[in-house]
């Protein structure tokens, strides 16, 4: 398979860093060595679509062939040394371990992985955030929540606020284009930092023998609020300058745009070149122009019908005069003679030639579709290719008598 040609722009590759920056952050604690974070925006790719495609097979699973299938868009060694990955962390699995195992499933803690880290990078952490503040606000109100339980809630998050305070610091005292990238996570700091404050009272009212922890996450608190203030700050003085439209709310551009004058509202556009507007037509000759179009008569190829004849397998068919369902019972008890199954490549190869074979598959069809004969057909995935005899493609199936 061609590998795919991505057209490569320095957007294209800064956003694919940050990519890649969020998972190697995210999963830093976990990893061995360097190695074992992904390098290449393509490989989280490949396990998306193969998650997406496990959703869809349901209770049906997914075989290998199914997978590649479903990742056919990607290199087939990369898309081999990324399931091999995969399996090897458990990601993907055998539906039932035990031997010649062909169909896999998908972990589910996987799949909520790679959505934890999709918001991660939606907003830099603040919804992850509120949520951790919702169930910290549960358990300590909880009566069974012991005093050593809340003193460990209050402990992490005086430790994730003073590590999230310093990151905003080094952002404020940074580069204007660093703050600008990293702006999310100046969203709705004022409500993540009230909402620590309650849940800082409450452990303070029910516990009072923790207030020299709760004065360290209080101090945290405060040393986050400043920070954020600082950054948000510095980056609302230069979105003056910059006229960057992504540093402001809509609603604020939306209100600047109906009451500022047409000279305000120019200095915005300057330096910006238009298209020549296009010239004017009346909507009426637009619609008629559209009416009076030709449309060319789609093609309808007749389908292909062979020109060969085919007088049927000797032996199995009695006349049109024959009742089909005796006729299917008696090819059925014919093919098995006295047995319990028979391969269905087994009957092939004894009509010799296609001509005769595609009928007895279409009297095996007929037969496992009549809910009124005791025979099924059962079918495996495998298909055998043999260019030097006929059929060709072979399709391991097997016709069983059903037990009364």
């Amino acid at each position: 398979m061609p590998e795919i040609n991505h057209e490569i722009t320095l957007d294209a590759a800064l956003g694919e860093e940050a990519v890649l920056a969020t998972y190697r952050r995210m999963f830093a604690a976990l990893a061995k060595d360097s190695g074992a974070v992904v390098d290449d925006p393509e490989l989280v790719d490949i396990a998306e679509t193969l998650f997406t495609a496990f959703a869809e097979a349901g209770e049906e699973w997914l075989t290998h062939e199914q997978m590649r299938r479903a990742c056919h868009r990607y290199p087939a060694e990369m898309f081999e040394n990324r399931l091999r990955v995969l399996k090897g962390l458990g990601a993907i699995r055998e539906v039932f371990p035990k031997p010649n195992q062909l169909r896999y499933r998908a972990s589910f803690t996987s799949v909520v992985g790679l959505m934890f880290v999709r918001r991660m990078m939606a907003d830099g952490g603040q919804s992850e955030m509120h949520r951790l503040l919702a169930l910290e606000d549960l358990n300590v109100a909880d009566p069974r929540t012991t005093m050593e339980e809340a003193r460990e809630s209050a402990q992490n998050l005086a430790r994730a606020f003073r590590l999230w305070a310093l990151e905003l610091i080094t952002l404020a005292t940074g580069t204007i284009e660093e703050l600008r990238e990293q702006a999310p996570k100046l969203w709705g700091t004022e409500e993540i930092a009230q909402r620590a404050e309650g849940l800082h009272a409450t452990i303070l009212s029910r516990w009072p023998e923790l207030d020299r922890t709760c004065g360290e996450l209080r101090a945290a608190i405060y040393a986050y609020s400043d920070a954020s203030r600082r950054a948000a700050g510095r980056l609302a003085d230069s979105a003056g300058t910059t006229r960057n439209l992504t540093l402001l709310p809509a609603e604020t551009w939306r209100t600047f745009a109906q009451t500022a004058s047409k000279e305000r509202l120019a200095a915005v556009l300057e330096g910006v070149v238009f298209d020549a507007p296009a010239p004017w037509h009346d909507p009426a000759a637009i619609v008629r122009a559209v009416d009076e179009s030709p449309r060319p008569a789609p093609v309808q190829p007749t389908p292909p019908r062979s020109d060969l004849p085919d007088p049927g397998p000797v032996g199995t068919y009695d006349g049109p005069s024959a009742a089909p369902l005796e006729r299917l019972a008696e090819f059925a008890e014919n093919a098995l003679a006295d047995r319990d199954a028979v391969a269905v490549d087994e009957l092939l190869r004894e009509q010799g030639a296609w001509l005769s074979a595609r009928r007895v598959l279409a009297d095996l069809t007929a037969i496992d579709l009549h809910p009124q004969l005791p025979y099924r057909l059962r079918w495996r995935d495998e298909v055998d290719a043999r260019p030097d005899e006929e059929p060709t493609w072979i399709t391991h199936g097997v016709l069983e008598r059903i037990p009364r």
